[in-house]
Order: structure tokens, then sequence, then C-alpha cells
């Protein structure tokens, strides 16, 4: 008769990930060395001066509206068909999807958690940081503007920067940080600069962002690639609570009992050692109460005599009369009866 119960699909990933429970040694996990620093710094530099420079409305509004009035989708109309469907390599629903595949695929392979955790991380930090940039500052795109030559902020808008950019880099470049080998982190990061330059590009050629817009994508999904070094004790804080999450529910599931915890040691109270004569004193107490009770014995008072001359005795006392004048048993009646007569 078979006991074993079937297996679901999320036991068969669990049991997948049990096989090797430490992450491979081969992973190169990275690090915020100096050099991340400097450009992390160097990024986040440049990111605050394309923010000012837009603020003053400087030359890099003026070239924005330039770029506008030229209309590169009534330039180069052949193509706008093609980019229609490129752009899609931006929007964040589609691409996630497609790199959790891949990722979720290698997170089987390697037997940790680790990628589709990075994943969700950059994905969060993309939406906090580049969503309250643009609800803060509320930039208008091209299609929307109502002055020309204007910077056209804080007026509702939700454009800067472009989020089709920074996704683009935040979402194909992960596949590079996460890449084993650093001949693979070469050709991912080239391939995913080629894809997120591709994707901006074509948001100005279809006249949906400006180009200071893109820039500035790209300068904060870099601005979060690079920080994602920090958020690797946080990385494997969280893959450690869910297999122990994951642990519970299989002893909860199996109706297994939790093992029983550790006896509390109770503080006993100090009592003297007892002396040797109380010691002695005990040990009689405790002989004397062992040994058995026994009836009490009744004599008949006076000296001893033969048992049939003896009289019954009982707790109440004899049962015969008392005889002054009956001699025992033995004795001459001469000597003990008075002579009468002549």
């Amino acid at each position: 008769m078979r006991t074993e119960r079937n297996l679901t699909r999320l036991d068969r990933v669990f049991a997948r990930l049990d096989r090797e429970p430490e992450r491979p040694a081969h992973i190169d996990v990275p690090r915020m060395s100096r050099h991340r620093i400097a450009l992390f710094a160097a990024t986040l530099a440049f990111y605050l001066a394309i923010v000012w420079l837009v603020v003053i409305t400087s030359w890099l509004v003026r070239l924005d509206w330039q770029v506008m009035f030229f209309r590169p989708y009534q330039q180069w109309p052949e193509i706008h068909a093609f980019l229609d469907y490129y752009v899609v390599l931006g929007q964040r629903g589609p691409t996630a999807v497609m790199v959790a595949a891949w990722l979720g695929w290698r997170s089987w392979r390697q037997h940790t958690l680790r990628p589709l955790l990075t994943l969700g991380a950059s994905l969060l930090l993309l939406n906090i940081t580049v969503g309250a940039a643009k609800l803060g500052m509320g930039r208008l795109g091209p299609h929307y503007a109502t002055t020309i030559g204007s910077n056209e902020m804080g007026l509702g808008g939700d454009i800067f920067p472009s989020g089709h950019t920074a996704n683009a880099v935040v979402t194909w470049g992960i596949l590079a940080y996460l890449a084993s080998t650093p001949r693979a982190r070469r050709w991912l990061s080239a391939v995913s600069a080629v894809v997120s330059l591709g994707v901006g590009l074509t948001t100005v050629y279809l006249g949906t962002h400006w180009l200071s817009d893109v820039v500035l994508g790209w300068a904060a999904g870099l601005l979060i690639l690079l920080a994602l070094p920090w958020c690797e004790p946080l990385i494997a804080r969280a893959e450690v609570a869910i297999l122990d999450l994951r642990d519970r529910w299989r002893e909860r599931r199996a109706g297994t009992l939790p093992a029983p915890a550790a006896p509390v040691a109770v503080p006993v109270p100090f009592t003297p050692r007892p002396t040797a004569q109380e010691e002695t004193a005990a040990a009689r107490e405790t002989v004397a109460a062992a040994r058995p009770s026994r009836a009490p014995v009744y004599l008949p008072p006076g000296p001893h005599t033969p048992r049939s001359e003896r009289t019954p005795v009982t707790p109440a006392g004899s049962r015969r009369p008392p005889h002054t004048e009956r001699l025992p048993r033995g004795a001459t009646a001469s000597a003990a009866r008075p002579l009468t007569g002549g």
C-alpha cells in the first residue's frame, strides 16, 4: 500500500533549493568598493546637475524644445512601427515578467533565492526613487506643453525622469549585476547599456519625453544599480527568513509538534549541613519508625508459676476469683492446715 503523499509544485521547488543550502562558492557577490562609491557619487552629482539645469531653464531646456520641434517621428516614419514594439523593452510589466522568468531559472539552478530577491529589491528602489521624483517635480511632457521655452515644471506632470529609461537600465542591468563570471558581466553590461540607450532615444523619437527626461532616467537607473551592494545584507536576511518560514509551513502541514523547550533551572535554597549528632538521631528515628509496632503483652503479677497454676489473664484482669485458702500443688496439707482437736 502506497503511503507517500503527492508532492506539489511548490514542494518540488523547495526540495530543489534544499539540495544545496549554501550559496555556491563560484558566485561573486558585488561589494561596495571605493571604486563603486566614487561612481555612485559622480552619478549622483550628475543627477543633481541635470535637475538644476532644468529648474533654472538653462540651455538644456532650449535643447529639449529644439528636438521636440524637429519631430523625429516625422523625419523617419519608416521605423515608427518597429520602435512602437521596441519601446516595450522599457515597460515595467513585460520586462519584469521576462527577467523574473530568467532569474527564476537561475534560482532553480543555483539553489538560492538571491536572484529573485535582488530583482525585487531593485524594482522596489526604482518605484520609490523615480516615482517620488516624478511626483515631486511634476513636469509636463512634450505633447502637453503649455508655454514655448519653459521648463514645464510643477504643473502636475509625471515624466521627469523618464520611467521607461530608468526601468530599462535597472531591469536589464540586473542581469549583468547577477552574472556569475566577469566575462558574462562585461557582455551583459554592454547589452543592457545598448538596450536602455535605445529605449531612451525611442521615447524621444515618439515625442513622449524630453531629451533631459531620458538623460535623468539613465542616471536614476544607474544610481540604483550602484547602490545594490548596500542591500545585499538585507537580501541575505530575507532569504534566511523565507526559508525558515518555509520550514515552519512544512512542519505545520505535516502535523509535527515543535521540539519541547529546554527545562528552566530553578534555584535551590541553601540549607546548612547537619552535624554528626543530628544525623545519628535522625537515623535512630528512622529505624524506630520503620519497626512494626507490637501488641502489649499482659502478664500476671507475682512470681513465675507453672502453666497449670497460672490464672488466665485478659486485658480486663483475671477471670478466676481469688482463693486465699488454696495451696499450690505439691504442698502438704498438714503444713498448710491448722490442727484441730486434742
